[in-house]
């Protein structure tokens, strides 16, 4: 669910990777399906190499993902924006119940949903977690 998908600091939204030359790469906005270039020195991360911290140890960003899939029935989660705090860490209990919450702080939480929300609006969200190979 998650190979591929891009994160870039400085950019809203998640990007797709679309093709990658020497020093940069070619990127695809989920949001407007717009192409831009991301240079070498744009930081970027990979949703697939993301982990949450629990109270047991990592959980793969995926796994987080597919629970969230299981929760809302394939819909929209929480709408970040406007929830308050403690919604987020509500909502997250039911999500994740061992999550780590010294650990996360709740602008995590805000990025998580808001991933959660342009994956699923791209169709691409599932309740399928990505497994080692």
């Amino acid at each position: 669910m998650l190979k591929g998908i891009l994160s870039i600091a400085g950019q809203g939204g998640l990007f797709k990777l679309v093709s990658q030359g020497k020093n940069t790469i070619i990127v695809e906005s989920l949001a407007t399906g717009k192409r831009m270039p991301a240079y070498a020195t744009s930081r970027v991360s990979a949703l697939e190499d993301i982990s949450m911290y629990t109270t047991e140890g990592d959980v793969k960003l995926s796994e987080v993902m597919a629970n969230i899939y299981k929760y809302t029935k394939g819909e929209q989660a929480i709408d970040a924006k406007t929830a308050s705090n403690d919604d987020l860490k509500k909502y997250m209990d039911n999500v994740l119940p061992n999550w780590d919450k010294d650990r996360i702080y709740t602008s995590d939480l805000k990025k998580l949903f808001n991933w959660y929300n342009i994956l699923q609006a791209a169709g691409i969200a599932s309740d399928k977690a990505e497994t080692e190979e």
